[in-house]
């Protein structure tokens, strides 16, 4: 037997709410029941009974054909009455695969069409309601401590190994395999069509001219070391405190004039460094050895290794302290975020459309699937396990037919009675 049979095939353990729905069913059978007994009981005491029992007994009468019948439709859906073959009963048992299709159809048509999703989605508010959620301290605060749990418990899933097998097998093969030239030959061009290059530039000039303000004997040393030998020692500090002093100034006029022509000839270099880097083969070739020779070199692999592990530490760190940086600064966002989201209807009417879209996506693309899970449920289950299931949840509300069967039977027989009394 195959293990999808021999599942099919296997009692299922009822959970507490099939529990209370199989006691619910067992109260309304015994309701339904009990009125069929009380017609009999009373049809047999008002048998031969005229005049006012006489109505009785025909309501009574009634009442049971009612009750019989309508209990015969019912139990019919699911087993066959009293165990005899009658045809056109135990329905679902017999057909559940039937149903099953049926059920998947009905769905798809009438759930999963675009039109639906999309009136569900935006009556549904997706983006007001929250907006109105994350408005609560409470529940930003939920956010950001799941948000923090989750990435950090993914942070401490990445082990040392994980990133070295990733550069070395993956990025690694692939930087080799890409030429360079072209890449940082473009960017660069980007940078300096956009100008990029000259706050870098502005922030090195201007930490290098604090740097020899602020360290004139560093500078000394260094420049003193390179004096000549057989010039006197007065003459050389002279000579070295006026270089160290130009150098400060140039700097400095480097740093604050924007057209000075060491920028231009900056400018200059950078803009043909560029064209050869795309266009110049030995430049080209330089650059890929120069590639080369540094994936090489092993301190490259253990550097971003290293880099890896301090980061994961750092935001590992940051993530356990309530009170850290990096919660304070997702808690900050998110505030702000749902702040957006009350002022702004024009981005919530966007969110919306986003998620209708999504939601559309994801009925389209996966749909069918959807809907077949229901078939295949039921393929699965056996024709006394649907039957069961299906009276589980419905079968309750079924022995109201009987109920009313009973007592709308009843009510018939009176009136027949009534007519056959009154007319001639």
């Amino acid at each position: 037997m195959s293990t999808d049979t021999a599942t099919a095939a296997s009692p299922r353990t009822d959970t507490s709410q099939d529990a209370e729905r199989r006691r619910g069913l067992r109260r309304m059978r015994s309701v339904a029941l009990g009125l069929l007994l009380l017609a009999a009981v009373v049809y047999a005491l008002t048998r031969e009974a005229d005049g006012f029992w006489g109505f009785v007994n025909a309501g009574a009468e009634a009442s049971m054909v009612g009750a019989i019948a309508d209990w015969f439709a019912v139990t019919a859906l699911f087993r066959h009455p009293l165990g005899l073959p009658i045809p056109h009963t135990a329905l679902i048992p017999r057909r559940k695969d039937d149903l099953g299709r049926g059920l998947q159809e009905f769905v798809g048509e009438n759930f999963l069409q675009e039109a639906v999703v999309r009136e569900r989605v935006g009556a549904a508010q997706v983006a007001a309601r929250v907006a109105a959620w994350l408005a609560v301290p409470e529940h930003a605060r939920r956010v950001v401590d799941e948000a923090a749990e989750v990435v950090a418990a993914g942070l401490d899933k990445v082990r040392d190994e994980h990133v070295r097998s990733l550069v070395e097998d993956a990025l690694f093969p692939r930087f080799r395999e890409e030429p360079i030239s072209p890449l940082l030959g473009n960017l660069l061009t980007e940078a300096m069509r956009d100008d990029l290059h000259h706050g870098l530039v502005d922030l090195v000039l201007d930490e290098l001219h604090g740097w020899l303000v602020d360290n004139p004997d560093t500078v000394t040393d260094v420049l003193g070391e390179r004096a000549p030998w057989w010039a006197p020692q007065s003459v050389n500090e002279r000579i070295v405190s006026r270089i160290h002093l130009e150098l400060v100034r140039w700097v400095g006029d480097i740093r604050d004039d924007p057209r000075h022509r060491a920028r231009a000839a900056l400018d200059s270099v950078l803009a043909q460094l560029a064209r050869d880097l795309i266009e110049d083969p030995g430049t080209r070739e330089r650059a890929e050895r120069l590639k080369d020779r540094l994936l090489d070199r092993p301190q490259v692999l253990e550097t971003a290794v290293a880099l890896w592990d301090a980061l994961r530490r750092a935001l590992t760190g940051s993530l356990a302290d309530p009170e850290g940086a990096v919660r304070t600064r997702l808690l900050l966002e998110v505030d702000r975020f749902a702040q957006r989201l009350v002022d702004e209807p024009e981005l919530r009417a966007r969110l919306d459309g986003a998620a209708a879209e999504a939601a559309v996506f994801v009925v389209e693309r996966y749909g069918d699937e959807v809907t077949t899970v229901i078939t295949h449920t039921i393929e699965r289950w056996d024709g006394a396990e649907a039957a069961d299931r299906i009276e589980l949840h419905v079968g309750r509300d079924l022995q109201f037919i009987r109920i009313n069967g009973t007592i709308v039977g009843g009510l018939v027989g009176v009136l027949i009675h009534t007519l056959d009394v009154l007319l001639p």
